[in-house]
């Protein structure tokens, strides 16, 4: 039988999904969460905001994040007209929990196991320190990572794409050449520092025993610290085993609303500061950066389809190469294209060479190949632990104490913890070889499942 609404009472209608929650319908829900609690102290709030829900037509998590917002600022803020929508790769994990995820992967061969989107799922969900993501999202994640779905001899598994492989492989073969040579290594990178950066405070009271007793009395569970991140600056440095690099600092307030901060960077600031920076390192040394963009600045660009077939066929000449004037498009950017790696420049890399200095890039998505991150890991917890009143000018004064703290003695800890990156690098690649080859019997593999289009739409790119 169906269930009926009681009499003169009319169905609550649920806010559509999506739709903003103004600031009206917010201040409702502060007022029946608070008649709630007055009138029945022995109730949970998990339950009482499920009944707000239910009553209100309100989904559950626009009522908890409507509540914790009051309990921090004490007053009820209405939404952003403007709803930005965001990618998974926006939603979910920066660089240093791809980084996280992508230690998953590997625990698993270095197990001698063959992952799986399952297994590695179950590693994410159980490691405290990743935020949720769905299997699907994960999927994602990895395709977007280079991880590949391949098929090897008798087994199939995640591998990671083969060019992430050689790039990783030949950095570790120069890396080592170079410091058997005996050369000064430096490594630099950006990072970004909010003025809203704080640690997570709590006055301790004992008179106070619970969420809900704080919210009677009028009190914050909570230290109330900027709701928003604020300001911003974009910082750059360069060091090495001893210490940052006196008098090479650059830091600017960031002028973009982005969520990343290398929006802010370009080729030709990037160049200025290297102008400045190159003679103040040590001869013959050895600079070791990310690959971002506005790093690889290319002199004498390669023609592309977009180039009119006449450029096309100068770049060649100039370049030594004898061209019949019969060839249509497609076949001079073949020369082009096989060409292109010897004739290839760098505008940084011309600059280093000037000065006696040598660029070698990291390969893509390994940044704790770079013992820099845990120097800004260092300089950034110092921000957040002495910020009190979270204003630019005097975040960057911390921000220039912080890293004046990071002396030689951390730097040669972080490049010590970093060469143990390295060698597991090394070794992860021999491993997988092996247990790939090994005569076991063929392991069915579909990413985790059986669901046969996962797989083949990682194996179509």
């Amino acid at each position: 039988m169906d269930q009926k609404q009681p009499v003169g009472r009319s169905p609550v209608k649920r806010n559509s999904k999506g739709k903003r929650v103004d600031s009206g319908k917010r201040q409702m829900i502060i007022n029946a969460y608070k008649s709630k609690l007055e009138s029945d102290s022995t109730k949970s709030l998990r339950t009482i905001r499920q009944e707000l829900s239910k009553e209100l037509g309100i989904g559950a998590t626009t009522i908890s994040t409507t509540i914790t917002e009051y309990n921090n600022s004490k007053t009820v803020i209405s939404p952003s007209k403007t709803r930005i929508k965001t990618s998974f790769r926006d939603t979910y994990y920066e660089e240093f929990e791809r980084n996280v995820v992508r230690r998953h992967v590997h625990s698993f061969w270095f197990k001698r196991e063959i992952p799986t989107v399952d297994k590695i799922h179950k590693a994410v969900s159980d490691d405290d320190s990743l935020p949720n993501i769905s299997r699907t999202n994960l999927f994602r994640l990895l395709k977007d990572m280079e991880f590949r779905y391949s098929k090897r001899s008798r087994n199939s598994a995640l591998t990671e794409k083969t060019e992430i492989v050689l790039w990783r492989r030949r950095y570790l073969e120069q890396l080592r050449k170079y410091r058997d040579e005996g050369r000064h290594l430096y490594y630099l990178d950006e990072t970004w520092v909010n003025a809203g950066e704080c640690t997570s405070k709590t006055w301790i009271d004992t008179t106070i025993k619970s969420p809900r007793d704080a919210f009677l009395q009028g009190l914050t569970t909570g230290a109330v610290n900027p709701t928003g991140k604020g300001k911003r600056l974009i910082v750059l440095h360069i060091g090495s085993e001893d210490g940052f690099v006196p008098g090479a600092l650059l830091c600017f307030e960031s002028k973009k609303n982005t969520r990343d901060y290398h929006d802010e960077m370009n080729g030709e600031t990037f160049y200025e500061w290297m102008e400045g920076v190159l003679p103040r390192l040590k001869e013959n040394s050895v600079i070791i950066m990310d690959n971002a963009s506005y790093h690889s600045v290319k002199i004498d660009k390669a023609p592309t389809s977009q180039n009119k077939k006449d450029d096309i066929i100068k770049w060649l000449v100039d370049k030594g190469e004898i061209i019949d004037r019969h060839m249509v498009i497609q076949q001079l950017l073949e020369i082009v294209k096989r060409i292109k790696p010897q004739h290839q420049k760098y505008a940084v890399d011309e600059l280093a060479k000037k000065h006696n200095r040598v660029i070698l890039r990291l390969p893509p998505y390994h940044c704790e190949l770079n013992p820099i991150e845990l120097a800004w890991s260092s300089v950034k917890n110092y921000v957040k632990m002495n910020n009190k009143t979270y204003k630019l000018p005097d975040v960057k004064k911390l921000l220039i104490e912080g890293v004046e703290r990071v002396n030689a003695d951390m730097w040669k800890n972080f490049i010590s913890h970093t060469k143990k990156e390295e060698d597991k690098f090394w070794e992860i690649d021999f491993i997988v070889d092996d247990v790939l080859s090994a005569e076991v019997e063929p392991v069915v593999m579909t990413i985790g499942d059986t669901t046969s289009d996962e797989s083949s739409e990682i194996e179509s790119d």
